[in-house]
């Protein structure tokens, strides 16, 4: 999230008020398939993917129609088998074979590496979630944990930054971002990740779900600002019109993926692919 306002007071009332609603909107839709948690956690992960890789092959239109319609194919194909409930090394798998046949395409076609590219940001981090999610408790407080940090992180950085100032965070990528802002939203997703552990009554001390809500906190911000670099690089300022007050679904949820795709990496090499919640959150 910009740390910028918009100008002008009818306007910028109107526009808060509009993200305010999106959020509270969002943010139902998004608990609520988390609750579901099975196939209704995996369509809202595909869908968002689907939506993503959608803004993603916006931004550059220079793309040729019939790589487009490859890249989308190939997409689907992997999504699908995430969707029908797939092992993790299967569906990691569907994904790598449609960057490698995507980037083939593009050899032959004369098209660019954009789309494999688009494939791997939209993708991996929706499979991420589907199996922190997974089918058990302990994957229901992982996605209530993540959700918490990121956006604690964004919410109190928006803040701290609008009301500190300071010096910039990273000027030359997203100028409204401050170090004030930075900080004080890194705060705000451990006390909010240490507060979800503990309410959850995990097997993860305070100590612990502190400093693994500070690296995906660290990480949010890091996604957030690599979008907007994204973003610079095609001159555009929001990736989408679709979220009223807010842009696209990029937006929203740049600081998500990254911290998912972190998230689910550090539970799998400590519980296992297909199980990445299990380490972290067991009762």
């Amino acid at each position: 999230m910009s740390e910028e306002a918009p100008q002008g007071g009818a306007g910028k009332h109107s526009n808060l008020q509009k993200r305010v609603v999106s959020a509270l909107v969002l943010g139902a839709v998004v608990l609520t398939a988390a609750i579901l948690g099975g196939i209704a956690f995996r369509l809202f992960a595909v869908v968002t993917a689907a939506l993503i890789f959608y803004e993603w092959t916006a931004m550059r239109r220079a793309a040729r129609r019939a790589h487009e319609i490859v890249s989308w194919g190939l997409l689907a194909a992997a999504l699908l088998v995430l969707l029908a409930g797939a092992s993790a090394p299967l569906v990691f798998a569907a994904l790598a074979a449609a960057c490698l046949l995507t980037l083939a395409h593009a050899a032959f076609s004369g098209g660019g590496v954009w789309s494999a590219a688009g494939i791997a940001y939209a993708g991996v981090p929706a499979a991420a979630l589907a199996f922190l999610r997974g089918a058990d408790e302990a994957g229901l407080i992982a996605v209530l944990f993540l959700f918490a940090v990121v956006w604690a992180t964004d919410i109190l950085a928006y803040f701290t930054g609008r009301a500190l100032g300071g010096p910039k965070l990273a000027p030359a990528i997203s100028p409204g971002k401050t170090w004030s802002g930075a900080v004080g939203g890194a705060l705000g997703g451990v006390a909010a990740g240490a507060a979800v552990a503990w309410l959850a009554a995990t097997g993860l001390s305070p100590v612990w779900a502190g400093l693994l809500a500070l690296v995906l906190s660290a990480v949010s911000q890091v996604g957030d600002l690599f979008e907007s670099a994204v973003k610079r690089r095609h001159g555009v300022k929001d990736s989408s019109a679709l979220i009223p007050g807010h842009g696209g679904v990029m937006d929203r949820v740049d600081a998500l993926v990254a911290a998912a795709v972190i998230f689910y990496v550090l539970g799998a090499l400590y519980s296992g692919a297909d199980t990445p919640a299990a380490g972290f959150f067991s009762n």
